[in-house]
């Protein structure tokens, strides 16, 4: 058996070969990053150097993110077995309703810091809601259209169950489950309905319409990361990419927090409607589009609840003729921006780790983690922050659907219902973070004992 990290770095590299082939701005894209990354690394020393010693500067290249959206539960059962053979689960639940968008999501990832540095591929995989379709005649019309389609190919059901059986893959067997589930995810330029039912559910939403009328769950985009999003989103023009005009997340900051993310906008593709495959007449479709983003650290409960409330504050207060990002900046002076006042505040994660071969004298190993690093017993490095914000998701599809979308949803979170569809749990994002702090903190104790008996 070979190992699910290794399978999903070579389902990842194939993902990123077939979206760029089927989206040219997408090698653009990731050309303009990689030419961004290595001028901050280039220009801060500092950082590299921190990104090496913590195992990020290896993945930064490879790192991906995707989005797909499925239509029924048990399409959303099943892309749970898929991604469980290359060693990802559902992490996290996102209500994205509240913003306008029908639809419910988890990202799949790997979970375990080794996993994480292998290769931190993700899907944001969102369910779509067809109990929030008000036209009770089209909400029938569109689960008809979703009962009758097959999204998996047998060679993918057959090795997900070869798999789970088995424990695993041979490498021979991983080859072929990569090609096998890759077609799950490519573009199908033919529609599976007509133009006039096409029509109806684009005018109830056009997410609708992208869930409903194809043959699968295409790829709607694939992220790398950046190192400056800022200077990224500037460049992106030159590069003949029209970028959103504000990024999403956080503003800009010394300490950069959680996740900001831009895009360009979607593309207008042609597609044949079942109707005029045989005249060659169709249509248009926007869907997929191309994304950057930029991780920080990942924040507390407590960190959280400050983003939200300044979040809120930059959307609700100041003068509504003022840009936004003004408003954003200025809201944001007031979450702490440095790593010591976050880390002392218990605003954010850090790992931590021995920073010497001994103790300063009258200091034990069991002393506070704070009072270690004070004395620079320990070191503290933020832990990245590896999921989504539902706020930033939303105005990521809003732009890339045409404005607004469609129709204006109130609040309808279903954590129950989302999870009775996965037949299972989303673990809870928080959590992993503060198990990899105190493990780290375990091991920085454990590793400082070591040395004062030595």
């Amino acid at each position: 058996m070979i190992s699910a990290d290794e399978i999903r770095a070579r389902f990842a590299r194939a993902m990123s070969d077939m979206y760029r082939q089927e989206v040219p701005q997408y090698g653009t894209l990731t050309d303009l990053v990689a030419r961004i990354n290595a001028q901050v690394l280039q220009a801060d020393p500092a950082l590299r150097a921190r990104l090496a010693a913590t195992g990020a500067l290896d993945r930064l290249d490879v790192e991906r993110h995707g989005a797909i959206r499925l239509g029924t539960a048990a399409e959303l059962a099943t892309m749970r077995r898929l991604f469980a053979v290359m060693g990802m689960a559902p992490v996290g639940y996102y209500d994205l309703s509240a913003a306008g968008i029908p639809v419910h999501s988890t990202a799949f990832r790997p979970v375990d810091d080794a996993a994480l540095a292998r290769n931190p591929f993700r899907v944001f995989t969102s369910l779509l809601r067809l109990d929030l379709i008000a036209d009770t005649a089209l909400r029938a019309e569109a689960e008809r259209i979703l009962a009758a389609r097959h999204i998996f190919t047998p060679g993918a059901l057959a090795l997900i169950a070869q798999a789970e059986a088995e424990g695993g893959l041979a490498d021979a067997q991983a080859d072929l489950f990569v090609r096998e589930a890759l077609e799950t995810f490519r573009w199908h330029r033919e529609a599976t309905v007509s133009a006039a039912t096409y029509r109806r559910l684009h005018d109830a939403h056009r997410l609708i319409a992208d869930v409903v009328c194809f043959k699968g769950p295409h790829i709607n985009h694939l992220t790398p990361r950046t190192l400056d999003i800022d200077a990224a989103q500037a460049e992106m023009p030159a590069c003949g990419m029209r970028a959103k005009d504000v990024v999403e997340g956080p503003p800009r900051r010394a300490c950069p927090i959680l996740l900001r993310q831009t895009s360009f906008a979607a593309l207008e593709e042609p597609i044949l409607f079942r109707d005029d495959a045989g005249t060659g007449q169709g249509g248009c479709h926007t869907a997929r589009f191309g994304e950057i983003e930029q991780r920080g650290m990942a924040l507390t409960p407590k960190g959280r609840a400050l983003y939200d409330r300044l979040l809120r504050t930059a959307r609700d207060d100041g003068p509504a003729d003022q840009p936004y990002a003004t408003r954003l900046q200025r809201a944001f002076t007031r979450f702490p921006d440095s790593e010591d006042e976050l880390r002392t505040q218990g605003l954010a994660y850090f790992r931590y780790a021995p920073a010497g071969a001994s103790l300063p004298p009258g200091l034990s190993a069991d002393a506070p983690i704070d009072d270690l690093v004070r004395a620079g017993a320990a070191v503290a490095t933020p832990i990245t922050y590896e999921d989504f914000l539902p706020v930033s998701a939303a105005g990521i599809f809003r732009s890339n659907l045409g404005g607004g979308g469609g129709a204006d949803y109130a609040a309808n979170a279903d954590r129950a219902g989302f999870e009775a569809a996965l037949g299972a749990a989303v673990q809870d994002e928080c959590t992993l973070y503060a198990a990899i702090q105190d493990q780290s903190i375990a091991a920085t104790r454990h590793a400082l004992h070591g040395a004062a008996s030595a």
